[in-house]
């Protein structure tokens, strides 16, 4: 499992996190995630035991986890993005990311949710 001890994740987000593992096909990471968190963390709206570094790094060293690849051209679809994308940045870049490899989004970010709705994107909520 990909989130801290103190997180939940919907039985349907976990199980499909589970079958990925099972399969041999890895969970993915976006690096933006961990600016993300960090900021979260220094703003305390996401509070844990670990530092946010410590966090990442025990999320990214579980067995089958990966970070997803981010470069120029996933950064620059982040801003092309069709229909309604969320306003926030890292947002935008976890949905170009998610589309242009084929993942689907575990997320409970309801602006990453609505843009799924618009049929953007895949997502289970959590």
């Amino acid at each position: 499992m990909i989130w801290a001890a103190e997180d939940t994740l919907s039985a349907e987000a976990a199980d499909a996190m589970t079958a990925s593992l099972r399969d041999g096909v890895p969970v993915f990471l976006s690096p933006i995630s961990a600016w993300a968190l960090g900021t979260l963390m220094a703003r305390r709206r996401y509070l844990s035991s670990l530092s946010p570094e410590r966090w990442f790094e025990r999320v990214t060293s579980s067995p089958g986890v990966r970070l997803a690849a981010m470069p120029p051209a996933v950064l620059i679809a982040s801003s092309f993005l069709p229909g309604t994308p969320p306003r926030d940045p890292a947002d935008r870049i976890i949905a170009a990311t998610a589309r242009e490899y084929g993942y689907t989004v575990v997320t409970r970010d309801e602006p990453l949710l609505a843009y799924a709705e618009q049929g953007h994107l895949k997502t289970l909520a959590c």
